[in-house]
Formats: C-alpha cells, structure tokens, sequence
C-alpha cells in the first residue's frame, strides 16, 4: 500500500498547464484564421464588384464617343474574341457586366461590361478590364495576414502559457493540500487564495472538508482512548475475580476470553497514543535478523527466519527494537490468522519481507489500508483489524515504509524497509 504523496500532482498541474495554452492558442489561430478568410472574401468580392462598376462605366463612356464619332475608345471592342458568351448576344439594347475568373498570361481575372451597339444583330461593343494587378494585391494581404497571424500566434502563446501557469499553480496548491490531508496531515490547508473564483471556491471547499474531518477524528480517537481507559479496571476486575473460579474447562474458557479482551484493550490504547503522536522511538543500533527471530518466536506461531543479508552488507540498523519486534510479530500473527501455512521472513539488509501462502491481500486493504474495527470472511486484519493498523503506525513512528502487495504465484506479500 502506497500513500500518495504532494509531488505526484505536479505532472498533472504542468499538464493542465499546457492543455490550457494550447487551446487558447489554438483558439486564437482560429480566430486569426477566420478573420483572415473573412477578409480575404470580402477584398475579392470588392474588388470584382469595383471591376464590373469600372467596366460598366467603360462602357458607357465608350459607347457615347463611338455613336459620334465611330471611334473607339477606352480600350473598346466590337464582339471581341475573349468576351464572355453571356455578353455575346445580349438580349436588350442595356448595358451588362460579367466576370471571367480565367487567366492568360499577365491578363486575368477580368470584368467585362457589353453593350449592343444598335438593334437586333448589331455588333456588341465591350470593355474589359484587368483585375490581375488587384488580385495581386489580394495574394500580398494574404501574406500579410498569414505573417501577421503567425505574428500573433506567436505573442499570444506566451501569454497564454503565463496565464495557465497561475491557474494551474493555484490549482496546484489546492490539489497538494487535498493529497496531504488524504496522507494523513490534518492539519494541512490551502489558506486564503487571492481571486474571487471557482479556484477559490474550491481551495475554501477544501479547507472546510479538512476541518471538519479534524473534528470528527479528533472526536473519534478521544473516544476510542476514553472507552480503552475505562475499559482497563473492570478487565483487571474480571481477571482478579477469574482466580476465584475452581479450577475446570469454564475456568479455562474464561481466562483465554478475558485475555483476549485484555489485548484488545492495549492494542486500543496503543492506537489512541499513536494517533495523538505521543510515541516516540528510543533508537539502538541492534542486528536485525537477531532482533526479527526473537519477535516471530515471542508470536509463538511457527514461522521460518531467513537471513539473505549479503556478505559485506551491514547487518545491524539503528532503530526502536521493541516497535520492530511489535511490527514484525504483528505481521506473522496476521499472516497465520489470515493466511496459509508455510510463513517465511525474509531479512535482506534493512528490509524485512513477511510472506505466507494464503489468499492474498484483498484489493480495498492494498489500496486504503487497514481499517479498524472491520470484519470481513476472509479479508486481512479482519475482526477486530487492529493488528496491521498498529503495525502501520509504528512504522511511521521508526520512519519505516510498510507496503502490502501479493505474490504472483498467491500468497500476502508484507514488506517492511527500515531507513537508512
């Protein structure tokens, strides 16, 4: 079982980060784009539109000087070859406009504007007018348009990655504040967060959560130590008024249920003085697999001691030994209880492994721990469950890491790494 840790948010938040700059620069590539599609499609059709009204008075300027006179003007022709066939065999005496979107050579697209000369049959006179120097121009804004865009893009990435690095730092902060209180820090808060936002809302949601589970936990261990402490003196009672009882099978059967009863009550006051933090380790440099065999054989169960310590490897390790002796027995009392037969402890420099051939751990124990006072059929630390609970809280105490897991071939799997 892992706890998670403040560090391990991190990637996230760098994540969020960039997942956030890039859409808002993607967005403004979208816009830029949009904008630029607009103006392109407007500039063309200004200038077609501008094209034909050139032509159309082209047209008409020619047209007058050509009655006069016969001559013509302005770049005027009678039924020239590249008008367009709309204009061919206008069906009025009016003045008509077409545009010819096909270039030959340095001429195109043009607009053209025709007139019938006369009647019926008359030849047509027309003007054209080049828009490629207009469209040139429209190739050069679009240049402009995709230089400035990239222009753009280019300041605005910054900005945006600036801006999503302070969302993501403060949500940051409040995702760290959340992994501490789940890791077992109470006392943990997000604190005012400058902004009147979501953000904020969520860091002073955060705050509220972590107080009132302070209260109720606090509540909740002040009771556990007060029913162990009051416990104490009707368990002594029942054991003095035990030794009364003639000797016998009920006597017997009393005696074990009374003991019993009496560990659970010091493993409950042991509980309550972890929770409060009031144990505190009195370290010696003792020799560990020594220190391992004497706790499995003060358990009374049988299990196999194996010291795989590398030679040249140190085998002695400052630690509390009476907290280890209580982990390690804790450990193989459960694997026994709980498990299956044979039970192995494994000592590999500062490392001890507790593996027994049982079922295995439970999926919900290796991801949430231990939790007291659960039963279950076959489920580890059933019963009362307060033997893995105060294996782990020892090992908080020593600074030990505690991990469960299960062996791929089945069997729990308990791993105890002392520090260095």
């Amino acid at each position: 079982m892992t706890v998670p840790s403040a560090g391990r948010i991190r990637p996230r938040a760098a994540s969020l980060r960039w997942k956030i700059a890039a859409l808002a620069a993607a967005t403004a590539l979208l816009v830029v784009a949009a904008v630029g599609v607009l103006v392109h499609l407007w500039t063309a059709h200004d200038i077609r539109w501008r094209g034909e009204a050139r032509a159309f008075n082209a047209v008409y300027a020619a047209m007058d000087v050509y009655r006069r006179t016969g001559v013509l003007t302005d770049g005027a022709g009678l039924d020239p070859a590249g008008l367009p066939a709309e204009l061919r065999d206008p069906a009025d005496a009016d003045r008509h406009t077409a545009y010819d979107p096909h270039v030959e050579g340095n001429v195109g697209p043009s607009a053209w504007a025709a007139q019938r000369t006369g009647g019926p049959g008359s030849p047509v006179l027309a003007v054209q007018i080049n828009l490629g120097p207009d469209h040139a121009n429209l190739s050069r804004l679009d240049a402009a348009m995709a230089v400035a865009s990239l222009l753009a893009l280019a300041a605005a990435t910054p900005l945006a990655v600036y801006g999503a690095g302070l969302l993501a730092r403060r949500l940051g902060r409040v995702a760290e504040t959340a992994a501490r209180i789940s890791a077992g820090d109470l006392d943990a808060r997000s604190g005012p967060t400058k902004g009147d936002d979501e953000v904020a809302d969520i860091a002073a949601t955060v705050d509220r959560m972590a107080d009132t589970l302070a209260r109720r936990l606090r509540t909740e261990r002040r009771f556990t130590a007060d029913v162990a402490h009051e416990l104490r003196t009707p368990v002594g009672g029942l054991l003095a008024a035990a030794d009364l009882l003639p000797p016998g099978e009920t006597e017997d059967l009393l005696r074990a249920r009374i003991r019993d009863l009496r560990a659970l009550v010091e493993d409950l006051l042991e509980i309550s003085r972890l929770d409060a933090g009031a144990e505190q380790p009195v370290h010696a440099r003792v020799p560990l697999a020594a220190v391992v065999t004497e706790a499995v054989a003060r358990t009374g169960v049988e299990a196999e001691v194996v010291d795989a310590t590398a030679e040249g490897t140190a085998r002695t390790v400052e630690t509390d030994p009476r907290r280890l002796e209580r982990i390690v027995g804790n450990l193989v009392v459960n694997a026994h209880r709980h498990g299956g037969s044979p039970v192995a402890v494994t000592v590999d420099g500062r490392t001890v492994v507790v593996r027994d051939h049982g079922p295995g751990f439970p999926a919900d124990l290796m991801d949430h721990g231990p939790r007291r006072f659960h039963t279950g059929a076959r489920e580890r630390g059933s019963g009362h469950g307060l033997g893995l609970t105060i294996a782990f809280g020892q090992a908080r105490v020593l600074g030990a890491e505690l991990r469960l897991s299960n062996a791929p071939d089945g069997g729990a799997v308990a791993t105890l790494r002392l520090p260095g």
